[in-house]
């Protein structure tokens, strides 16, 4: 993977009317943090960052933030926020990483053909849209895809059947079920209908016997 660079400054004020003087500049705040390191407070671009996000990796780009008059940070995009009618970026927190250690990320999980089972009838299930997988920052794919032409009615993909790239891991169980070709439900109007019909002849019964029961006693004859 290419690592993205983007121009980063410190930021020494913090609260709400420091960050909105900053948005005014052209510029939003966002922190730096990590297991090991202190977070740093900083501000950049907010279209630098939006270009990024609309990459192919989004926000699994693995990204350099250049600082002056200090070492760079090499990030991940951990958090982000945006204005709810603007959809302008407002924020973002970025978490430090290694280039040379493993890091626990999700990525797209799409699957490719036409299963046997769809083609008997049945639905296909994603269970997990994207997957939870681990690898270095430079093995992240941008999405992991599986063919499913051979899942038959009834069947299901587990972690174990997924075909990774090297050096990339899935942390999931080995019998985690990821998709699912599964049988289409009976239409309850159906199972209604045949239900309905074996006990019409019951009802109309009771019903008439009800009508003799209220039915009036014949009056007795005059001696």
């Amino acid at each position: 993977m290419e690592i993205t660079k983007i121009q980063a400054s410190p930021r020494n004020e913090t609260g709400k009317g420091p960050a909105a003087r900053l948005r005014r500049e052209g510029q939003i705040p966002a922190v730096a943090y990590g297991k090991a390191t202190p977070s740093v407070s900083l501000a950049i671009s907010p279209k630098a960052l939006l270009a990024t996000l609309k990459s192919p990796h989004g926000k699994n780009s693995v990204i350099e933030l250049g600082l002056e008059n200090a070492s760079n940070l090499v990030v991940l995009v951990q958090d982000y926020s945006y204005h709810p009618v603007t959809r302008e970026l407002t924020h973002v927190d970025f978490i430090q990483i290694a280039l040379d250690k493993e890091v626990d990320v999700e990525v797209p999980f799409l699957t490719y053909g036409k299963a046997a089972g769809i083609t008997a009838g049945g639905t296909l299930r994603i269970v997990y849209r994207s997957l939870p997988i681990r690898c270095l920052p430079e093995k992240i794919p941008v999405k992991i895809e599986h063919d499913i032409t051979n899942v038959q009615l009834n069947e299901s993909v587990k972690a174990s059947h997924i075909k990774l790239p090297e050096g990339v891991s899935v942390r999931l169980p080995p019998e985690q079920t990821v998709a699912a070709i599964i049988a289409p439900e009976k239409d309850k109007g159906e199972e209604a209908a045949p239900a309905a019909a074996a006990a019409a002849p019951a009802a109309a019964a009771a019903k008439k016997d009800d009508k003799k029961a209220a039915a009036p006693a014949p009056a007795a004859k005059k001696k």
